[in-house]
C-alpha cells in the first residue's frame, strides 16, 4: 500500500458495488493518473459478479488490503453498510452516515465522502452567485442527503426536502438538521407550495434516468427565475434539464457531480491535485 506523502507514483485502486459493469470511474481515474505521470490501476469489484453480498464486505476489504490496494470507492448499495467496518471517519462522512471513498493507510481504513463535496464543487462552478439561495430538494435517498449536505455546507439559506416517502424525507431532514440546525432544513409537503418559495430545485431521484422515464418536476411548474439541477447523468442531458433550459432557467446537469466526486476521490487516493477541467473533458468523451 502506498503513502501519498512518501512521493510514490504507483497506486492500486478499485470500486466496490453491485451491477457496476458500466461504470466510467475506472477510465476516468486511470486516464487522470496517466496525465499526472502516475502508474495507477483501477479495478471493478462487482459483488454481484462474484456471488457476494453485504455480509462479504469485511472479507473483501481484508483481501484488498492484503493484495496491496491503496484505496477503493464504494457505491450502491454499500455506502452505509461499510461505515461500521472502518477505523476512522472524516467528520462529513460521520455526519452523512455514508462513505464513498476508503483510503488504506498505515494499517488503517479511512472513510471519506466526496459525493457532497463533488456536488458543491460542480454547483459553485456553474452557479457561484446562488450558494445562499433557498432550494427545494426532491429525493431523500443517499444522493439527496449528500446534495442537501452540499447545499447547506456551502451556505444555502434553507433546504426543503420533498419525497413520496414522508418517513424518508423526515429522516433526511433529521440528519441534516443535526449538523446544520433545524432552522435551515425542513420537510416539504406540497410541490407547488415549496417551489413558490424556492430559488432553485434539485432532482435527486432516479426519475429521468435511462429506464426510469418521467420527470420529478412537471415542466409547467418551471419558472425562468429558477435554477434547476439534476443528479442524473445517464443521459447527460435529461428531459428535465432540456425543458428547464428551454424555459430560460439556469441549469446544472448531473455530469458535474459525477466528475467532481471523482476529482475528490483521486486527490484523497494520491495526495495530488486533479485537473478537474481535464477530467470533465474526458467524461464528456466517455458519455458521447
Amino acid at each position: 500500500m502506498s503513502d501519498p506523502a512518501s512521493g510514490t507514483t504507483s497506486f492500486a485502486l478499485g470500486l466496490i458495488g453491485s451491477g457496476i459493469g458500466a461504470s466510467l470511474t475506472p477510465a476516468m481515474q486511470e486516464r487522470e493518473g496517466r496525465e499526472a505521470g502516475l502508474s495507477l490501476t483501477y479495478r471493478l469489484i462487482d459483488l454481484d459478479v462474484h456471488g457476494m453480498t453485504r455480509a462479504d464486505l469485511p472479507e473483501v476489504l481484508a483481501w484488498l488490503r492484503r493484495l496491496g490496494f491503496d484505496g477503493v470507492n464504494i457505491t450502491h448499495p454499500f455506502k452505509q453498510a461499510v461505515v461500521p467496518l472502518l477505523d476512522e471517519l472524516s467528520d462529513d462522512a460521520r455526519d452523512l452516515g455514508a462513505v464513498n471513498t476508503i483510503v488504506f493507510r498505515d494499517g488503517l481504513m479511512l472513510g471519506r465522502n466526496t459525493d457532497w463535496s463533488g456536488y458543491g464543487r460542480a454547483f459553485r462552478e456553474v452557479l457561484p452567485d446562488a450558494v445562499h439561495d433557498r432550494a427545494l430538494l426532491i429525493g431523500a435517498g443517499g444522493a439527496g442527503v449528500a446534495v442537501g449536505y452540499g447545499l447547506l455546507r456551502q451556505g444555502a439559506s434553507r433546504v426543503d426536502v420533498l419525497d413520496a416517502d414522508v418517513d424518508a424525507a423526515s429522516a433526511c431532514v433529521e440528519r441534516l438538521a443535526a449538523r446544520f440546525g433545524p432552522g435551515r432544513v425542513g420537510v416539504a409537503r406540497d410541490l407547488n407550495e415549496a417551489l413558490a418559495g424556492a430559488q432553485g430545485v434539485v432532482n435527486a431521484t432516479p426519475v429521468g434516468m435511462h429506464g426510469h422515464p418521467g420527470t420529478a418536476i412537471p415542466f409547467d411548474r418551471l419558472r425562468s427565475d429558477l435554477w434547476v439541477s439534476d443528479v442524473v447523468y445517464f443521459p447527460l442531458e435529461t428531459e428535465l434539464v432540456t425543458a428547464a433550459r428551454n424555459r430560460g432557467c439556469r441549469v446544472l446537469p448531473g455530469g458535474g457531480m459525477a466528475v467532481q466526486q471523482a476529482v475528490g476521490a483521486f486527490e484523497y487516493f494520491t495526495g495530488r491535485p486533479a485537473d478537474s477541467a481535464r477530467m470533465e473533458a474526458h467524461f464528456k468523451e466517455l458519455t458521447g
